[in-house]
């Protein structure tokens, strides 16, 4: 995804001189033998729009390895999950995806359910014991991953072994620059119309064993209700599995947040995640404006992250309907 050039400010600065480091160090791994502790990785954690996926791209890019790997962690946690299915334990499954890799990259780490602590857990032990350099980005610092205070002891340990092997770096000055626009391809070419979408018919699509009701899908443009969408068990990894086939998306009636269920809000957060990551057009159709959405954040963790991404898309005075 393209990022326009911006004047890094201090945290940014920090964060970037980090990177270079890892980045040397990372690129001598390939080439020399080191000691058996291996550089730190680096855990950047900030607000939506400050830099971090920036700076990890520009890192990523600068590496001098092809020892490396770059995931979102949505795509990485649906290949990881495959594996396991198809060869049986979390270590086969991290064999078949990082045999031969020095360096793994992270964007939008993020725990907030038990299941997936205990996956991420597994997945971070095995990650430090064979020595790969791992920087990730997040929304929260590693003391607020699974912050569910029912669940959150469960979670110290492995916040301990973070604390442990990363070096954390809060990236989080005064700019939100998605704010600023700029950009007008991929996921921002899209548009937040407050309005009906207009389009009807009835098409079915194969998702997750089941058949998936959308209003037309046509030269790789699909057009969907959210309810559809999201009012029944979609998955990220099912969102994924979409994106290879459909390259614009319009999602039509999507309500106020705070009206609808967590769990509806929480694949809607998936969706958008998915499509960002892709850089895939999003065209929302909204029954109420951007800054009226969110309703009560608090509900769901990521969507101050999700109100920060659509407010990338073009807002029209005036769009005629679909």
């Amino acid at each position: 995804m393209e990022t326009p050039e911006i004047v890094l400010d201090a945290d940014q600065r920090v964060a970037a001189d980090r990177l270079a480091a890892i980045a040397e160090r990372v690129g001598k791994r390939s080439r020399i033998s080191i000691g058996r502790k291996g550089p730190r990785g680096l855990y950047l954690y900030g607000g939506p729009g400050r830099g971090k996926t920036m700076l990890m791209n520009r890192f990523f890019d600068a590496v001098p390895s092809d020892r490396k790997r770059r995931y979102h962690f949505h795509a990485f946690f649906a290949r990881l999950n495959a594996g396991i299915h198809e060869y049986g334990t979390i270590d086969a499954s991290v064999d078949a995806l990082l045999t031969g890799v020095d360096l793994l990259c992270f964007d939008e780490f993020h725990v907030h359910d038990s299941g997936d602590a205990r996956l991420v857990s597994r997945l971070l032990e095995t990650l430090f014991a064979r020595r790969i350099t791992l920087v990730v980005t997040s929304n929260y610092p590693p003391q607020g991953l699974l912050p569910n205070p029912y669940m959150h002891h469960m979670f110290v340990p492995t916040i301990d072994r973070i604390l442990e092997h990363l070096e954390v770096v809060s990236v989080n000055g005064p700019t939100d620059y998605r704010s600023l626009g700029g950009r007008h391809t991929g996921f921002a070419a899209g548009h937040y119309v407050v309005g009906s979408c207009g389009v009807s018919g009835a098409v079915e699509i194969p998702v997750a064993h089941r058949q998936l009701r959308a209003r037309a899908l046509e030269n790789g443009e699909l057009t969907v209700d959210f309810t559809e969408l999201c009012g029944t068990p979609v998955s990220a990894a099912d969102f994924l599995a979409l994106t290879a086939e459909i390259r614009r998306w319009v999602v039509c009636g999507v309500p106020p947040m705070g009206t609808v269920p967590p769990d509806w809000v929480m694949r809607f957060v998936n969706l958008v995640d998915v499509l960002y990551d892709a850089d895939l057009e999003l065209s929302v159709y909204a029954e109420v404006p951007l800054a009226q959405l969110g309703g009560e954040i608090r509900r769901v963790p990521d969507l101050y992250r999700t109100l920060s991404r659509l407010g990338e898309l073009s807002k029209p005075a005036k769009l005629e309907a679909r």
